[in-house]
């Protein structure tokens, strides 16, 4: 089955692992995706780089954008803005391939793009306990930031569960697991087993 065609939406507390399914989905389709760069009020994690991970911007900046309408959505989230801009969305879509978007939940209920329907995704760790594990192991979060991510997070969890506020949820408790859940969700399953036998037999 083809990709699908409309806009692909990832959502889900940080730490939850959207990045490494990110990763691996561009590494197998190198040529199908795009990722809409979002941008953001916090300041960069170690090995970050702006335009690549986020747009870093300051808030009085990211908010005059906001007010001029150049943004699909925006949200606060840990203290921190967060936004898409209809710029960045565009970049990939002038590629001619599926854009991927990183949305946190106030900014999926806030997500308008015009004449589309999005696939939303929510990757789901698999407890708050294990969430705020992984966040401890980043080092990145003080005290506060790592409270305020954790009662987002419950949100989310809890929003997820909500009957039509995504197509699915994938639980992230084994990284290969979770990929594959990924890839059925974007029916690109068969075709990934066909490109790793047909690489098989090459070689």
């Amino acid at each position: 089955m083809a990709a699908p065609v409309r806009p692909i939406v990832i959502c889900g507390p940080s730490g939850s692992g959207k990045s490494t399914l990110l990763k691996r989905l561009f590494r197998d389709f190198p040529n199908r995706f795009g990722f809409s760069v979002s941008h953001t009020t916090r300041a960069p994690r170690p090995g970050e780089v702006d335009g690549r991970e986020y747009h870093f911007v300051t808030r009085d900046a990211l908010l005059a954008a906001v007010d001029r309408g150049e943004f699909v959505e925006s949200a606060t989230y840990a203290n921190n803005t967060y936004g898409t801009s209809f710029a960045a969305v565009n970049d990939v879509l002038r590629r001619g391939v599926n854009v991927i978007l990183d949305i946190d939940m106030q900014g999926v209920r806030l997500l308008s793009l015009a004449n589309t329907q999005p696939l939303y995704l929510f990757i789901a760790p698999p407890s708050l306990e294990e969430l705020e594990r992984r966040l401890r192991l980043r080092a990145t979060e003080t005290a506060d930031t790592l409270k305020a991510r954790l009662d987002a997070a419950a949100q989310e969890m809890a929003w997820s569960q909500t009957p039509g506020a995504v197509d699915r949820v994938i639980l992230n408790r084994d990284v290969e697991e979770a990929y594959a859940d990924f890839l059925d969700a974007l029916g690109l399953t068969e075709e990934l087993k066909k490109a790793t036998t047909t690489a098989e037999h090459a070689s």
